[in-house]
């Protein structure tokens, strides 16, 4: 009977320990599978921000290869217009835009501007600074040389975007004006064209071209896509064919100027107003024009008399040659 019982009790230990470890060991199995869970879980999150950062960078692409698009479609469809090529050509793979300005250069009373035909003349006036000038038998004036200083572009950059509510109308017939905003506008006011009510038209005469705006954003892009138009534009005559492109709107977004000296051009300072002003001005003309008085050959003289305001106009200046 106490063989029975001990080998019960015997039994039972072992069943309690074997139970403990069984349980022991779920709870590590059970521990391993949360941490399982923890990192599969940490997992989808990372793939979840991956996905939406894929997502992002494709809808950014995507918004670029619109733009890109768009713009390709613009420079393709600008207005047709002949030109001829007078630039010059550089290395394979380089491009260069030449912009030469005009700029308006407002001059005081008493003073005088004088382009010469050389350079060197021009440093020879500068570095005498006075100079006399017969006016009379016994009669000088003086008069003083110095630079002339221009504000120039250095930079410009320019942002441009299609306008959703303009079209650009080239290909146009020569004809009165008014008489042809007014055909365009009853032609592309009209639903059966692809228009729509016109809030304003305007004729470009640079160009050649008209410009107009609707009231809603609705039809420039269909217009656009058709390209070109059958317009009746004279009462007589068959329709006309004209070109519809997108109209640009463009913005500076980077402007940058910088100093620079005019070198064939001097400026004259405290010219008295001793008499008529054509006459004052052959004066200096024929002074300067003299090379016993370090002058040179003028190619243009402005002279402002005292008491008066005017503006020379500067071509291309100042680094090769300058008109005033």
């Amino acid at each position: 009977m106490r063989d029975s019982a001990r080998q019960f009790k015997d039994r039972a230990e072992k069943l309690t320990e074997s139970m403990k470890k069984d349980k022991d060991g779920y709870k590590d199995e059970i521990a391993n599978e949360k941490a399982k869970l923890t990192l599969l879980k940490e997992e989808e999150v990372n793939l979840k921000q991956q996905m939406e950062e894929v997502e992002a960078a494709l809808h950014k692409q995507e918004v670029e290869y619109d733009h890109l698009k768009e713009t390709a479609h613009v420079f393709t469809a600008v207005p047709e217009r002949k030109v001829a090529f007078t630039g010059m050509t550089e290395k394979k793979g380089y491009s260069r835009f030449e912009m030469k300005p005009s700029i308006v250069y407002p001059m005081d009373g008493g003073t005088a501007l004088i382009t010469f035909e050389e350079e060197v003349v021009a440093k020879k006036i500068l570095d005498m600074g006075m100079h006399q000038v017969q006016v009379a038998e016994e009669c000088l004036m003086p008069v003083e040389a110095r630079h002339v200083q221009l504000m120039v572009p250095r930079l410009v950059e320019i942002e441009s975007e299609v306008c959703p509510k303009r079209i650009l109308i080239s290909n146009l017939p020569k004809m009165d004006t008014e008489t042809l905003l007014n055909r365009l506008e009853i032609h592309f006011s009209k639903t059966k064209n692809g228009g729509g009510e016109v809030e304003d038209r305007e004729f470009l005469p640079d160009s050649g071209t008209v410009v107009i705006t609707f009231l809603s954003a609705d039809f420039s892009r269909g217009l656009v896509d058709t390209e070109y138009h059958e317009v009746k534009l004279q009462q007589d005559k068959k329709s006309h064919k004209v070109r519809v492109t997108p109209f640009l709107n463009g913005n500076i977004t980077n402007f940058q100027t910088k100093m620079a000296v005019c070198p064939r051009t001097v400026l004259l300072t405290g010219i008295p107003a001793i008499m008529e002003p054509e006459t004052l001005q052959d004066l200096l003309e024929i002074h300067f024009q003299k090379s016993s008085n370090g002058g040179g050959e003028i190619t243009a003289f402005l002279y402002n008399p005292l008491g008066q305001k005017t503006s020379a106009l500067f071509k291309d200046p100042p680094e090769k040659k300058e008109e005033v």
